[in-house]
C-alpha cells in the first residue's frame, strides 16, 4: 500500500483538485473537512465562505466521486480560540489581524496535522498555491512561490515550521487555477464553477466592528480625532479604522486625510496626509524562519507587509531581542500592526513574523 494523505477539503474546487491529483500520484487518500462554525448562522452567504454546511456536502460529494473516505472535524473550539478570539484580540490592541494566517498556523497546518498522525496518515494536503522542496545542501525545507503569481499563497503560509512542512503536500503549487478549473470540469466535479472565498469567513459583510462587538460582548467608546496634535472631531470606537484609511472617517478637512495611527491606551486615532503614511521600516515579533535556522548578519532580499502588497527590496536582520527588523530601499505605505511581514529570496520565503 502507498503512502496515506489526508486532504484538507474545504469544498472548493482547489482542494477538490488536489485530492485528484494525489489519487493520480499514487497516494492512498481520505478527504477531510474542518467543521469551524455554520455560516448560514452567522448571516454569511454560501458563495462567500469556505466553511458553510454546503460546503461541507461539496466535499462529501466529489469525495464519493473520487472514491475516497471523507472526514469531518469539529474543530470549532480551536478554530475560537486560535483565530476568532485572536482577531478580536488584536483589533482590541488597534492592530489589524490577517485571521487567515492563523487559520493556517493553528487549525491547518497543526490541529489537522496532530489528527493525521493519529490516523496513521504521511500527509496533510491542501489546495493552497504554494510549492514544498527539500534542500539537500541545508538539510531544509523550503516554502516557494507558486507557478501561477496572482494566485500564490506563501505569504499566508510563512508560519509554517520544518516538521510542519516534512508533513505537507501543495499539489497545485505547478499549476495555473485556469488549469485546476479545467480538470475539475473535466472530471464533473460539481464545484468546478464555484467561485473562490472571499472576506474573512466569519466576519458577515466585513464589518469588522459589529463582528467585534458581537463575539465580545463589549462596545468600544468614541474618542478624539488627532490631526497634527489638535483634537479635530470624534471617532466611533478604535474598532472602526485601521491605518491607511480613508473613507467613513466624517471628518472634513479640506483635503483628503487618512488613518496614520491609533491609541488604544488614550483612545485617540491620529489623522494625517498620504505622505504621512510612508515609512521606511518596519518590525515584527513571533517570528518563524523557514529557508534559515537564524539571520546571523543582514541580508538584503525582499518584503511583503500584506497579503496583496508587491514585493518590495529591503535589507533584514534579527535585533538582539529577537525581533525581525527590515529597512526598505523605498519607504512604503501603510506598514500596518498585525499584518505579517514576509521575506523572500527569489521565490523563496525566508521567514516572517507579526508586525508590532
Amino acid at each position: 500500500m502507498g503512502e496515506k494523505a489526508l486532504i484538507a477539503m474545504s469544498g472548493g474546487v482547489d482542494s477538490s483538485a488536489a485530492a485528484l491529483l494525489m489519487l493520480q500520484a499514487g497516494y492512498d487518500c481520505a478527504g477531510a473537512t474542518m467543521q469551524l462554525f455554520h455560516n448560514e448562522d452567522a448571516g454569511i452567504p454560501r458563495e462567500k465562505s469556505c466553511c458553510s454546511l454546503d460546503d461541507v456536502m461539496d466535499a462529501k460529494q466529489v469525495s464519493a466521486k473520487l472514491g475516497m473516505l471523507h472526514y469531518v472535524f469539529n474543530f470549532s473550539e480551536e478554530f475560537r480560540t486560535h483565530v476568532m478570539q485572536r482577531f478580536a484580540d488584536c483589533y482590541a490592541r488597534g492592530a489589524t489581524p490577517n485571521p487567515c494566517i492563523d487559520c493556517n498556523r493553528f487549525l491547518k497546518f497543526d490541529a489537522l496535522i496532530r489528527r493525521m498522525h493519529e490516523m496513521q496518515f504521511d500527509y496533510v494536503v491542501t489546495g493552497h498555491y504554494a510549492r514544498v522542496e527539500y534542500d539537500e545542501a541545508s538539510g531544509r525545507y523550503l516554502l516557494k512561490k507558486a507557478a501561477d503569481a496572482s494566485k500564490d499563497q506563501t505569504y499566508v503560509l510563512y508560519a509554517l515550521t520544518q516538521e510542519q512542512l516534512r508533513h505537507v503536500r501543495f499539489p497545485l503549487g505547478t499549476y495555473h487555477k485556469t488549469e485546476i478549473r479545467a480538470l475539475a470540469e473535466a472530471h464533473g466535479f460539481v464545484n468546478a464553477r464555484k467561485r473562490d472565498s472571499q472576506d474573512i469567513c466569519f466576519v458577515p459583510d466585513g464589518d469588522y466592528a459589529a463582528f467585534l462587538e458581537r463575539f465580545t460582548g463589549e462596545t468600544w467608546p468614541p474618542g478624539a480625532f488627532v490631526y497634527h496634535g489638535e483634537t479635530v472631531g470624534e471617532h466611533r470606537g478604535i474598532i472602526h479604522y485601521t491605518v491607511g484609511q480613508r473613507k467613513g472617517l466624517g471628518v472634513a478637512m479640506g483635503h483628503p486625510i487618512y488613518v496614520t495611527g491609533i491609541d488604544t491606551a488614550g483612545n485617540r486615532v491620529f489623522l494625517g496626509e498620504n505622505a504621512d503614511l510612508y515609512v521606511l521600516d518596519a518590525e515584527a515579533d513571533d517570528v518563524n524562519l523557514i529557508a534559515v535556522p537564524e539571520l546571523k548578519t543582514p541580508v538584503h532580499c525582499a518584503a511583503k507587509i500584506r497579503y496583496r502588497h508587491p514585493e518590495q527590496p529591503c535589507t533584514a536582520w534579527m535585533t538582539e531581542d529577537g525581533h525581525l527588523h527590515v529597512h526598505f530601499d523605498e519607504p512604503q505605505r501603510a506598514i500596518t500592526r498585525g499584518q505579517a511581514l514576509v521575506l523572500y529570496q527569489g521565490d523563496t520565503v525566508i521567514g516572517g513574523g507579526t508586525i508590532i
